[in-house]
């Protein structure tokens, strides 16, 4: 199938699926796009079972592999998903909690990496540096997932601030951090997949510098030029196409000079969202680009959880892969409290916290296709099926499970944790 057809049949099946659960399932749009999704590869697998003589579950396999998860995610949807979301993340109401996201998406991730690369290698046996890249891959939370439910949440707005910005921004960070790694444990490639002669601690830091400040400083830079053209305008159709210029092509620009894609997109939405939306557009433009940005957030999340419901076909399901999968869950569950309650002890002294802010965010903090995408991209190992097993088994609890009972835990707890 060539790329028309493919988009086409994944746009069908996601209008289908997402149909199916607004009229049965009735759960939020992207889970029940995944649910039903996992429930028809269940069903075709089967019909293999039963009927393996018609080869129906290696034609999906092979549909499935023909699609790159991975290259699809990190190199087409991700900009523009981080781009919506940050869009939406208004700087005011990140600048009086910017102390618990930086901490969150600096400090938090490195503890989770730590936390569950060594526990994963205590559990299956495998090499440090490999089970620190499995760390790091667990680690950050999907800003995609997690955006996704906080619109079904309803939480209060300062804490859904404080897990939005912290999603978005440990996503950038952990998907440095991963590249650092796999550098490391990998050393025949690099964190771009070409060929060189070794890496070391030294070579590591540079990456982490030129990557995270690297993508930070185009995404302002990009931004702050994309504002001065806008304010110059007053045609909303050419506005939104300028945004829609900015994600694509400067995404595309930071992965060409080997800096982050991610971080890049994260920092241009904020200034968009925030100095572009105040100073650059006038107020029907403003509401045609954020009606814009919702809509290709909205097709894009349906697309991405249809792709992670089918991606069960790429993964090489063993009992031990099963095992650890299980287990990591668990050991993904203390490395995501770690890493929000260390920041928030360190805050402690300067300032009050509610009692539900640690399990909100710890349970809120949910794996998404990120995760899985960065797994695929690995290179090809024995440790590689099992850590795409375990990653697949923890993304779909955390979607699942999570997904659908962080609402209630928020009502439970009264909706009323947040920082004061």
């Amino acid at each position: 199938m060539d790329l028309l057809q493919i988009a086409s049949l994944l746009l069908v099946l996601a209008a289908a699926f997402g149909t199916i659960n607004y009229l049965f399932l009735k759960l939020p749009s992207s889970i029940g796009i995944l649910i039903v999704a996992l429930l028809a590869s269940m069903g075709v697998l089967a019909v293999d079972g039963f009927a393996p003589h018609l080869g129906v579950a290696d034609q999906v396999r092979a549909l499935v592999k023909s699609i790159d998860f991975s290259e699809a995610l990190l190199e087409g949807m991700l900009g523009l998903l981080l781009f919506a979301g940050a869009l939406h993340v208004k700087l005011a109401d990140l600048r009086g909690e910017w102390r618990v996201v930086a901490l969150m998406a600096t400090l938090g991730v490195g503890l989770s990496t730590v936390i569950a690369g060594f526990g994963f290698s205590w559990i299956t046996g495998m090499p440090i540096m490999i089970a620190l890249v499995f760390g790091a891959l667990i680690s950050p939370t999907d800003p995609v997932a997690v955006l996704g439910v906080l619109r079904q949440a309803n939480l209060k707005k300062s804490m859904e601030t404080k897990i939005a910005g912290e999603s978005l921004f440990n996503d950038g960070v952990g998907y440095v951090v991963f590249l650092v790694l796999v550098g490391l444990a990998f050393p025949a490639i690099d964190a771009h997949g070409e060929s060189h002669g070794g890496g070391g601690l030294a070579d590591a830091a540079m990456l982490f510098l030129q990557e995270a400040v690297g993508g930070a400083l185009l995404g302002v830079v990009l931004g702050w030029l994309t504002f001065r053209v806008m304010r110059r305008i007053d045609d909303y159709s050419l506005e939104v196409l300028i945004t829609l210029a900015l994600a694509f092509g400067g995404y595309s620009l930071a992965v060409y000079l080997h800096i982050s894609g991610p971080v890049m997109a994260v920092c241009a939405g904020l200034f968009i969202g925030d100095v572009g939306a105040k100073y650059g557009m006038s107020e029907v433009t403003r509401e045609y680009v954020d009606s814009f940005w919702k809509l290709i957030d909205e097709i894009l999340n349906a697309v991405l959880f249809l792709l992670i419901g089918f991606e069960v076909f790429a993964v090489a399901f063993t009992m031990d892969g099963v095992m650890a999968g299980f287990l990591a869950i668990a050991l993904a569950l203390v490395a995501r409290l770690c890493a929000v309650a260390v920041p928030i002890l360190l805050l402690r002294p300067f300032r009050e916290f509610s009692r539900g802010v640690i399990p909100i965010m710890t349970w809120g903090g949910l794996k998404g296709g990120i995760s899985v995408a960065l797994a695929l991209s690995l290179p090809d190992n024995e440790w590689k099926p099992l850590i795409l097993t375990a990653t697949y088994v923890v993304v779909i609890f955390s979607i699942i499970v999570q997904g659908l009972t962080v609402a209630p835990l928020a009502t439970r707890l009264g909706r009323e944790p947040e920082l004061v």
